[in-house]
């Protein structure tokens, strides 16, 4: 790194972890003056590709609020929501890819979902699947009773 004060080369005299980066003492080997610097990993930028292909950066928010309005009035803890999101988060960026399909998140709360909660599920499948009926809809809750049935033998 060079010396903001003459432009020589520094040497780090001391690291040490600063919150959610590293702090290092630096000091000049031309001028002997010394100076701090902050270090963080800048975090990726993480796309959402939506059906239309229009792209958007990943907002954490907007998940948290969508399963908020699932799981109203059903026993479902905050802790329990804000730890779906945050793995489904996790997940997504330890891909390592800069863009994700809208339909890939949606798939990842519904199968988390429906373990966490039938009805919330039911609530979110409807607005995420758009179902076009009455009778799509009775399908779908269909095939989670069966599901419940399958795992309860």
């Amino acid at each position: 790194m060079k010396c903001p004060y003459c432009g020589g080369r520094t040497k780090v005299i001391d690291s040490r972890s600063a919150g959610e980066g590293i702090r290092r003492r630096r000091e000049c080997k031309a001028c002997g003056q010394r100076f701090t610097t902050y270090e963080w990993v800048a975090p990726m930028r993480l796309m959402v590709v939506k059906a239309d292909g229009r792209r958007e950066e990943f907002d954490r928010d907007k998940l948290l609020a969508g399963l908020r309005k699932a799981c109203a009035k059903r026993p479902v803890s905050t802790e329990a929501i804000e730890e779906l999101v945050s793995g489904i988060e996790g997940k997504l960026y330890s891909r390592g890819d800069g863009e994700v399909e809208s339909r890939d998140i949606g798939e990842m709360v519904m199968e988390r979902l429906r373990a966490l909660d039938d009805v919330a599920y039911v609530r979110f499948a409807s607005v995420y699947r758009r179902f076009a009926d009455v009778e799509s809809l009775a399908q779908e809750i269909e095939d989670l009773l069966e599901r419940k049935r399958r795992e309860g033998e």
